[in-house]
């Protein structure tokens, strides 16, 4: 009876399917997973999405036009005006609001409007005719000082730090990713082109790198400045971009060498494909992983020098809210001490969470850095 009940259970082992195998991970899925490990790089990750959040959404934090409201039975978005001026419907300026809407209601009893969280505007000072029933005037010099209706104070001329600091947010963000955005877009295909071909090509572009290295892009801001009769924060950027790739194309010079004689490469060549498509379809994404290290602390640089430029009264120009324009201004003045630590404190903690979030990159996807624990 053992017997028969042993050979029983056997058979009906073997005629049990055998459990799937598990799916392997990929690259990028490998390196997200131990990218999630490390806490210092996931909460530097967190904050970048918190900043981003906060450009985004910058009108209807702090200011003094409507998000949204009806007027004349019409819908409209003010704030939007924020982030381009012709964005902002022309029909308040033919009705004389001269850039003060809580003249709303009495223009138009009906009307209503959802108002930012913060009334106040980050280009101008809050005189008796803008500021809300009951809310004192924005003050201005050394009495400046933090407050119940300026979060952060106020500058010498009486305009809000606080509603600065945010609107100064989308500057920093798009100083860092649109000028990083042209420096990797020409780094990689100058790099890869270098690396793929080789030879007499490779000569030359090593060559045109090592010469744009030699060209100090604080120098040629400043030149573009004194040339331009009005430099915007734009020309800020192509410069930073034109002269920020020279690293990106290094890096992907190395890992186009590398990979160029790679199987994968000869078969696409076997089966007829063409440089371009070899190079941008099954050299670049194998290649990648790498070249996100150098663009994510270009990122961080951009936004030093923005900061430093601006400190040095080069930046943005007025009356464009930046970080390193507050900080000139306490520069003057060091009995505003908010002047300092408010955008000091944004500047670093934005430098070093890039540094942080390039630094778990390089960990995770560098195969002689993955054993690393934090």
């Amino acid at each position: 009876m053992c017997t028969k009940w042993r050979l029983m259970t056997q058979i009906g082992n073997q005629t049990k399917p055998a459990a799937p195998a598990a799916k392997p991970r990929g690259f990028w899925d490998e390196a997200w997973l131990r990218f999630r490990r490390r806490k210092l790089a996931m909460t530097a990750l967190g904050f970048v999405v918190f900043m981003a959040a906060i450009a985004l959404f910058a009108p209807a934090i702090a200011g003094t036009k409507p998000v949204v409201c009806k007027y004349k039975g019409q819908i409209y978005f003010p704030a939007l005006g924020y982030f381009n001026t012709h964005w902002e419907n022309p029909v308040f300026a033919k009705d004389k609001f001269r850039r003060s809407y809580v003249k709303l209601k009495a223009k138009d009893p009906n009307s209503w409007a959802v108002w930012p969280l913060v009334y106040q505007d980050p280009y101008r000072r809050l005189g008796k005719d803008d500021v809300w029933p009951g809310q004192p005037e924005n003050p201005t010099g050394d009495q400046g000082h933090p407050n119940r209706y300026n979060l952060f104070g106020t500058t010498q001329t009486g305009v809000d730090v606080f509603a600065q600091m945010v609107h100064g947010t989308t500057i920093a963000l798009l100083v860092g990713f649109v000028s990083m955005g042209i420096a990797g877009l020409i780094g990689i295909v100058i790099g890869a082109a270098a690396g793929y071909f080789g030879g007499w090509v490779d000569m030359i572009v090593s060559r045109f790198i090592e010469l744009v290295m030699c060209i100090p892009a604080l120098v040629l801001i400043l030149a573009l400045i004194a040339i331009l009769e009005k430099p915007t924060i734009w020309h800020m950027m192509a410069v930073l971009g034109c002269t920020g790739w020279t690293s990106i194309a290094r890096l992907a010079r190395g890992e186009f060498l590398k990979l160029r004689e790679s199987e994968f490469v000869t078969a696409a060549r076997a089966l007829g494909a063409t440089h371009a498509r070899i190079m941008f379809r099954h050299v670049l994404p194998n290649s990648l992983a790498p070249l996100l290290v150098p663009i994510t602390f270009g990122i961080a640089g951009a936004i030093l020098t923005e900061s430093a430029l601006s400190f040095l009264g080069f930046g943005a120009p007025p009356p464009n809210p930046s970080w390193g324009t507050l900080l000139n201004a306490g520069r003057t003045n060091l009995n505003l001490w908010w002047l300092v630590f408010f955008p000091g404190t944004a500047i670093f903690i934005t430098v070093l969470t890039y540094n942080l979030i390039g630094e778990g990159l390089q960990e995770v996807t560098d195969p002689r850095l993955r054993g690393s624990k934090h």
